[in-house]
């Protein structure tokens, strides 16, 4: 379904960004948490509530390795709408010191469909090895997809960390190569404005950022535009996105944010 993919897809991105949101000197700090949520309107229909995203970084024991967890759920107007439910979690394990992604388990279920999937980057052979299993049909044979790794290259909740590091200015273009379900894309990002916004952090000046994932042969095929605002300053939190395509817009906002102690900030 297209809202679904498209919604989740956002979702990843924001996840992506915010991953990194909170340390200067390191992509992900382990104990840091956020949670967003998503509307959806077309005509009539005004900021139906249809999804929430929750994710959490964590350091594996006795391991310098991290575990970034995220999950995108189904909830509100979308299942009483369209009648349709998902639920998506993935779980990407990266290297503590070079913060590449080594391996990410993905539980896609859509209604009654369900499928489980791992993604192994083999960094040494530059190359993702991708199989995808039917639980609910253990004699299915599974899908199986390998691609080349011509460039650093991360899955959907580790890709857009990089933003964090990069010198944001309107103007600027960057391009990541996210690996999804085995197969590998260049996703062009542009820095297209300056603008201040409203957000549970108060209103904050922020950089408008565009990821191209729109298009053919990009990580969703058809029409449409994306866009997030990433606080300007060293934090670098993305507080909104916007989707739009044929089907209407879905609005993105950062609902709860915690740097894992007392300091939390939450909508009101």
């Amino acid at each position: 379904m297209v809202i679904k993919k498209s919604f989740l897809t956002i979702l990843l991105i924001l996840a992506v960004v915010s991953a990194s949101a909170f340390a200067q000197n390191a992509p992900y700090v382990a104990g840091e948490s956020m949670e967003y949520e998503g509307t959806y309107s077309k005509l009539v229909l005004r900021g139906i509530e249809v999804a929430a995203l929750k994710f959490s970084v964590e350091k594996r024991e006795n391991s310098q390795n991290l575990l970034i967890k995220t999950e995108a759920e189904s909830e509100g107007g979308i299942l009483k709408l369209f009648n349709f439910k998902f639920y998506q979690r993935i779980e990407s394990l990266v290297d503590g010191s070079t913060f590449d992604v080594l391996r990410t388990e993905k539980r896609d279920e859509q209604g009654d469909r369900i499928r489980d999937s791992i993604a192994e980057f083999d960094l040494e052979n530059k190359k993702v090895s991708y199989v995808e299993t039917d639980p609910n049909d253990p004699s299915r044979r599974p899908h199986t997809v390998a691609s080349p790794l011509e460039t650093t290259t991360h899955d959907l909740v580790t890709g857009l960390y990089q933003l964090r590091h990069m010198p944001l200015a309107v103007g600027k273009t960057f391009e990541i190569s996210v690996s999804d379900s085995g197969l590998v894309y260049k996703v062009p990002v542009i820095v297209t404005a300056r603008e201040r916004k409203k957000s549970i952090l108060g209103k904050k000046w922020c950089f408008r950022v565009e990821p191209q994932v729109f298009g053919e042969n990009r990580l969703i095929e058809r029409d449409g535009d994306m866009t997030i605002w990433i606080t300007d300053d060293k934090s670098r939190i993305p507080i909104r996105a916007n989707i739009n395509t044929s089907i209407g817009k879905i609005v993105v906002k950062l609902k709860k944010l915690s740097y894992g102690n007392d300091r939390t900030a939450v909508a009101k």
